[in-house]
């Protein structure tokens, strides 16, 4: 790390924050075990026995994708373990899915008990066969976490799912909202079973240039990231609107920002006017940030606006909090940070990963007005349900949400000191969303160069986009994690 890095470090992660995080919060709390700093022994990661054990699995199953083949039961707080032995500290903790660290002790006791064991065993269609304990199980855990004006959960195997719920769950919503009745009629039911008017309406879900939904049909049919994800899939035919392409820093492009939103807004609103006529917008689906699609931002105004002018326009809006939700952001929804107003709450808010159960809060004027409309075998699963519940506990048990912001605040900093003088790394953003942080490289090469050096150097980190970079640690990072990966980026840069 530079001196004038180390010092603007100091200086921020000294200064106290109102709240539970003042308490100084150390990821040993959670995790005694935890390694204290990375070690990596072979000349690149994955090394040896990393690639043969890849090679192995490829017989039976495509591994192209591998970053590492890890050593879960090695593993421990924010640190990964791969197959060679070395020690990673994991700062995109599985796609931003780890909420607290590996092997937390207080987690293994859950798995331990009685009851989660019970649940593990007999798993159940919860959809008609739920356990007597369900609601409890919910009341104290998921619903603890609700965004305000949300009371209904669907539970829901993953993130794609919860996404392909939600638009469900918005075209009922606006069919009824047309019909003016619960009651369908026989030409409804009848054309419905051959995929024909008036029972499968031409009704829309509008999405934004590289956003990213799912890899289901109706989720994939959202996603605009990458063309990879898409091609050679039927799709329905989807409205896209643009999202606005930031400049960086925003304090030195404040005018040229506000007409870049400025003009997203009206496409958007121009698109939603002119589908009434053809192929109504039945859904809007955004994230708050757009992270496959390259970790980008707008300013709490846009998202405001783009809420309103769906109400305006009578689409129902779902905010995909997968990625950015569970206080990753510094906030437990990252949507809080919009500032929006009473009546102005998302109509869905999809949730997984960090979470590492699966659903879609809802408004209960948004529930389906029959049985079997929503449903499926499982329709989540107890076990993850419980899983959560400890993680809610344990969030709030030590202000991790807080703890997480003032990382982020002292984070950035420090990055924004070390970047000044690096030509080849530009856009460092995510200020003020806790350690929601990315930046890009100027070439691809450049950025996946960069992951492979960061590895060497002990840490592992994720790409997004095409050329972009981006943290995704645990709750649980601290300022011992910082300076390690601050040393790390320091010294892959100058090996680039």
């Amino acid at each position: 790390m530079s001196r004038r890095a180390a010092t603007s470090l100091r200086k921020l992660t000294a200064r106290p924050i109102a709240g539970p995080s003042t308490r100084c919060f150390s990821s040993t709390t959670l995790i005694p075990e935890e390694p204290a700093h990375p070690s990596v022994h072979t000349d690149k990661v994955p090394g040896p026995k990393g690639h043969a054990a890849s090679q192995g699995i490829n017989k039976i199953q495509d591994s192209r994708t591998h970053v590492v083949v890890a050593d879960y039961n090695k593993s421990s707080g924010n640190y990964l373990v791969d197959a060679d032995g070395n020690v990673l500290l994991d700062v995109f903790a599985q796609i931003s899915s780890i909420a607290l660290g590996y092997n937390v002790p207080e987690l293994l006791e859950v798995a331990r008990s009685d009851e989660f064991v019970h649940a593990v065993m007999n798993r159940p269609a919860l959809g008609s066969f739920p356990p007597v304990q369900w609601e409890e199980w919910l009341n104290t855990g998921l619903m603890k976490t609700a965004p305000k004006g949300l009371d209904n959960l669907m539970t829901t195997l993953c993130g794609s799912s919860a996404n392909e719920n939600a638009f469900k769950a918005a075209f009922m919503a606006y069919r009824a909202r047309e019909r003016g009745q619960t009651d369908f009629t026989k030409e409804e039911l009848d054309s419905c079973m051959v995929n024909a008017k008036p029972g499968s309406p031409d009704l829309t879900v509008l999405s934004f240039k590289s956003g990213f939904h799912g890899r289901l049909f109706g989720s994939l049919s959202a996603t605009r990231s990458k063309a990879i994800h898409k091609v050679d899939i039927p799709a329905f035919d989807w409205p896209v609107a643009p999202f606005p392409e930031l400049k960086y820093p925003l304090e030195e492009h404040v005018k040229e920002n506000e007409a870049e939103e400025k003009r997203c807004l009206e496409e958007y609103e121009q698109i939603l006017v002119q589908s009434k006529t053809t192929r109504p917008v039945a859904a809007v689906i955004i994230e708050p940030v757009l992270s496959e699609g390259g970790d980008k931002h707008a300013s709490p105004a846009y998202f405001r606006s783009l809420r309103q002018i769906a109400k305006k326009h009578g689409a129902y809006f779902i905010v995909d909090e997968v990625q950015t939700g569970v206080g990753a952001t510094g906030k437990f929804w990252a949507h809080e940070h919009w500032g929006l107003q009473a009546g102005e709450e998302p109509d869905f808010v999809t949730f997984s990963k960090k979470m590492q159960a699966s659903g879609v809060f809802h408004k209960a004027e948004t529930r389906p007005s029959a049985p079997y409309r929503i449903y499926g075998t499982w329709m989540g699963d107890p076990v993850r349900a419980l899983q959560a519940r400890k993680i809610i506990e344990l969030i709030e048990k030590h202000g991790l949400v807080q703890h997480t912001q003032a990382q982020g605040t002292s984070l950035a900093s420090a990055l924004t000191s070390m970047f000044r003088s690096q030509s080849m790394v530009e856009n460092l953003r995510g200020i003020n969303e806790g350690t929601f942080l990315s930046w890009d490289f100027s070439t691809a090469s450049l950025r996946d160069s960069f992951l492979g050096h960061m590895r060497k150097n002990g840490v592992q980190m994720g790409g997004c986009g095409e050329r972009s970079v981006r943290l995704r640690p645990m709750l649980t990072f601290g300022e011992k994690h910082q300076e390690i990966l601050l040393d790390a980026v320091q010294s892959s840069l100058k090996g680039l």
